[in-house]
């Protein structure tokens, strides 16, 4: 495993991939009982048969399992996984929140770190771990820019702040008595967690009466669909999401009601 350990940060894959490969393919050994090398296409077939019998994974789930298993097996130690066949990962539509509901979400949000936290990931589009790891120096306000440092696959990537979270970020940092050097987002000095960020935002959209799942990723989703019905060009949000492929962005050409609405129902053209 240790071989994997290192092949997985040589390649540039997040923690949480990482994290997950490994647990997946200890799973394998332990349910198969074999060293690596003499494992065969069969072992493979017999642990993903295996899994697919709990009821409680998702097709997502399993798709997972099967690349990381493909990416110790197949890439690293070249054995012919072609064979090995499972149900493709169901691709739901992203929750998106219209601008009311996010208008509505930042005036009942009372605790003005979590405002500024919500302002920040909707005029943003960032992900949780580039939130979390954000750094007053990493932001130009004047300009409305920020940079994500080392951000997924280590690369950084330009973004863009609005006026309104810019406002709110130098009263907060004046209030908080914040030096300007470290992480904006903190809880005792250290940065807020993942689970605090996420527990931050349920409390925020629970507190404004929202029906839909709000998550962190909903917020990303939300600046994405909105800046594609404000007519932004699609390989600029692509930029500005930090996809390496066009094809992930695509997805929110189906999520955008706009043009939609725009089109005339048959019957009342009659």
């Amino acid at each position: 495993m240790r071989k994997l350990e290192t092949e997985l940060k040589l390649r540039g894959f997040s923690r949480q991939t990482s994290k997950m490969y490994l647990f997946y393919n200890r799973k394998f050994l332990e349910f198969i009982k074999k060293s690596p090398d003499d494992i065969e296409v069969d072992d493979i077939r017999e642990f993903l048969a295996y899994k697919m019998s709990d009821d409680s994974l998702s097709n997502s789930s399993i798709a997972l399992i099967k690349a990381s298993l493909k990416f110790l097996y197949a890439d690293m130690l070249g054995k012919n996984l072609s064979l090995v066949r499972t149900p493709k990962a169901s691709k739901k539509l992203p929750v998106v929140l219209t601008r009311k509901e996010i208008k509505f979400l930042i005036e009942n949000t009372v605790n003005p770190k979590h405002r500024l936290l919500i302002e920040l990931l909707y005029s943003s589009g960032l992900r949780l771990s580039e939130c979390i790891n954000l750094k007053y120096t990493d932001l130009d306000i004047n300009e409305g820019t920020g940079w994500v440092r080392l951000g997924k696959g280590s690369k950084d990537r330009l973004f863009i702040i609005s006026e309104m979270f810019g406002k709110d970020l130098l009263d907060y940092k004046e209030q908080s008595g914040a030096d300007g050097k470290g992480c904006i987002f903190t809880v005792n000095g250290r940065k807020m967690s993942p689970r605090g960020i996420q527990h931050a935002i349920k409390t925020a959209a629970k507190r404004a009466g929202l029906d839909k799942e709000v998550h962190v990723h909903t917020l990303r989703h939300s600046f994405a669909t909105h800046l594609l019905e404000n007519g932004v060009d699609i390989r600029k949000i692509q930029k500005l999401l930090g996809h390496s492929n066009l094809q992930t962005t695509q997805i929110y050409t189906q999520v955008s009601s706009e043009e939609i609405k725009k089109i005339k129902s048959p019957l009342d053209m009659l």
